[in-house]
């Protein structure tokens, strides 16, 4: 196996505020890791940190063995390696869905638009949705527009992707659409780092569970091991908490 993700003694600081006090782990090629935690643990601020949406203070990260914390590292070339999946869906309103997909093809990757569209049309049907190719996402359910940000994303044809809490914003009952299509994603061996609260995903889909709290890794491994024996107190609480919810 090889670490495409590779983080060493990766602090964050906003102002005097310590967000990472010291992440170390990596990530295998295939494997999918699910982040883990309270509120405020850090763990959305690791993963802008992967991508340098926020700049680390301290600390390397290496994305495929090249350093992306470096200040002479190609961003822009990295970040194309990097699928990338918020809360909140942030498609374009003015544009529909074939649009949305095309853009960032177009411009950043320099394809036709004709090869852009074929794109758009062949992972638009992977996440079940090509049957909205023109509507604008006004039109679509959160669910549906959850699951254009991902084909979105997979448009650019990344080695990797990163989903920050991808169905918090979601109602219950469109939840599980979108994470059928992450399931999918695992089984076809897409390389996924996942901030999540849905333990029964981390439980069913991930390699790897990484539970956080304050800025640091508390606990990592199986996700049975985690999530059924969690050996630190902090961790226990937690997943009562979650448990009882």
């Amino acid at each position: 196996m090889t670490a495409v993700i590779e983080i060493r003694d990766l602090h964050k600081y906003f102002g005097d505020l310590e967000v990472l006090k010291g992440i170390d782990f990596q990530v295998e090629e295939g494997e999918v890791v699910c982040i883990i935690g309270p509120s405020g643990s850090g763990k959305s601020t690791l993963l802008r940190c992967v991508n340098r949406l926020e700049e680390a203070t301290l600390g390397t990260i290496l994305i495929e063995g090249d350093d992306i914390t470096d200040p002479d590292a190609d961003v822009d070339s990295l970040r194309t390696r990097i699928g990338m999946v918020f809360q909140q869906f942030n498609l374009f309103p003015h544009l529909n869905v074939i649009q949305n997909l095309t853009v960032a093809q177009t411009k950043v990757l320099k394809r036709s638009k004709k090869e852009a569209e074929q794109v758009a049309h062949d992972v638009l049907e992977r996440v079940g949705l090509l049957d909205k190719i023109n509507e604008y996402p006004i039109r679509l359910s959160g669910g549906q527009q959850q699951r254009v940000a991902i084909a979105r994303a997979l448009a650019m044809n990344p080695d990797m992707m990163l989903f920050d809490e991808p169905t918090s914003a979601l109602d219950p009952e469109l939840v599980g659409e979108v994470l059928d299509v992450m399931r999918q994603l695992a089984r076809d061996g897409m390389t996924m780092m996942v901030v999540t609260h849905e333990m029964g995903f981390a439980l069913e889909v991930s390699d790897r569970v990484v539970f956080m709290d304050d800025g640091v890794v508390v606990e990592e491994g199986p996700p049975a091991v985690v999530l059924r024996e969690p050996k630190t107190e902090r961790a226990q609480r937690f997943l009562r908490m979650v448990t009882d919810k």
